[in-house]
């Protein structure tokens, strides 16, 4: 079984202020195949579906698909704001490598 993804409090804070769960929508972190490092993240505001792992805190959720799940397993799921911008980040630990925009990895 291999360890749930974790979210901050500034995550869910984060979703709270653009009233993603008032619009009935979540926060969904999935992987998929791409990007400059084998594997690139997709972080969206979509509707849950059935066999979706549910995160939830502050009244927010933020879910994770089957097939990501291994690859986002002791992940963290932050939100980041920076001279540069704003976004939601993800500390992978499975990650051995990542590039320059944050979004693609390899492991």
């Amino acid at each position: 079984m291999h360890l749930p993804p974790k979210v901050t409090q500034r995550a869910f804070a984060r979703l709270a202020e653009i009233g993603a769960g008032e619009q009935g929508q979540v926060l969904r972190v999935a992987v998929e195949g791409g990007g400059c490092s084998g594997f690139q993240y997709d972080i969206r505001l979509d509707a849950p579906a059935e066999d979706d792992l549910i995160l939830e805190g502050d009244g927010q959720r933020v879910v994770v698909d089957a097939v990501s799940l291994p690859f986002l397993a002791g992940a963290v799921i932050d939100f980041s704001e920076e001279l540069i911008g704003a976004r939601f980040v993800i500390d992978n630990p499975n990650a051995s490598s990542s590039c320059g925009c944050g979004t693609s990895f390899s492991i």
